[in-house]
C-alpha cells in the first residue's frame, strides 16, 4: 500500500508523487537513458518498468485520475504531472479524458511509452503526406487505429507515429500514463485540423503545475 503523504500538491518539479513505483521505473529510465545510446533499443529495454508501472495499484492519487473541467486541453481531459525532471528532459504524467470525451489532434515531439491505467481508449494515428517544412500546415491521413485496453501501451519514436487522437470508450474516465522525453504539457507543440490541414501551435499545460511563461512568441520543440 503507497503512503499518500508522499504525495507534494505545491511542487512543480521533481517527484510531485513520491511513491516506490514511480520512482523505480524513473530510476530505470535514466540508467538506461544512461546506458543505451540509440533511442529505439533504449525504449525497448524500458518497457519491462513501465509494463510494471501501468499493473501496480493503489500508487495513483485519487484527484489524479479525475477529469478536469478547466484544463487547457477541455473537454474535461485532465493532465498531472507525476515526476518532471528540473531540466525538461523527462516527465512522467497521468491523462484522464472523460467517457466519450477526446483529444484534439496532437504531436509530442519526445520518445517515451504510453499505456492505459484504467478503461479503455481507442487511438487514431495519421501519418503526415507533406513535407513538414509549412509549420502552418499539414497534409495528414490516418495511418491507423485501435482500441487500447488497461494494461497495454504502445512506444513513441518521433516522427514516427508522433501524430495522434485518443478517445475514451469505456464507460467511465480512461487514464493513460506518460513517460515522455520533454516538458510535454510546457513545450510548444503542434495541434492539427486533418480536414482543413490547419496546424497551430499550442501548450497543453497542466492541471497540477505551472509552465513557465509563456513569452511574446511561441517556439516550437524540436523532435528527439
Amino acid at each position: 500500500m503507497c503512503d499518500f503523504g508522499h504525495h507534494h500538491p505545491d511542487a512543480t518539479h521533481g517527484y510531485l508523487v513520491d511513491v516506490p513505483e514511480i520512482r523505480a521505473l524513473i530510476d530505470e529510465t535514466r540508467r538506461l537513458t544512461r546506458d543505451i545510446a540509440d533511442v529505439a533499443a533504449r525504449v525497448e529495454a524500458l518497457k519491462p518498468a513501465f509494463a510494471a508501472l501501468l499493473a501496480a495499484e493503489g500508487w495513483l492519487p485519487e484527484q489524479y485520475g479525475a477529469p478536469d473541467f478547466a484544463s487547457g486541453m477541455g473537454g474535461g481531459i485532465g493532465q498531472y504531472a507525476l515526476f518532471r525532471a528540473e531540466d525538461g528532459s523527462l516527465t512522467l504524467f497521468s491523462l484522464v479524458i472523460p467517457a466519450g470525451a477526446e483529444t484534439p489532434v496532437h504531436d509530442h515531439l519526445a520518445w517515451g511509452l504510453i499505456g492505459v491505467y484504467r478503461g479503455r481508449q481507442r487511438e487514431t494515428v495519421y501519418r503526415r503526406l507533406d513535407s513538414g517544412g509549412d509549420e502552418a500546415r499539414a497534409d495528414l491521413e490516418v495511418s491507423r487505429a485501435a482500441t487500447m485496453d488497461t494494461g497495454e501501451f504502445y512506444a513513441l519514436l518521433p516522427p514516427q507515429d508522433d501524430i495522434h487522437f485518443v478517445k475514451t470508450v469505456s464507460d467511465v474516465p480512461s487514464v493513460s500514463i506518460h513517460l515522455l522525453a520533454n516538458d510535454t504539457a510546457c513545450v510548444w507543440r503542434h495541434r492539427f485540423e486533418p480536414a482543413t490541414g490547419v496546424v497551430t501551435a499550442f501548450r497543453s499545460g497542466y492541471s497540477n503545475a505551472p509552465c513557465p511563461p509563456e513569452g511574446d512568441s511561441p517556439v516550437l520543440a524540436e523532435t528527439v
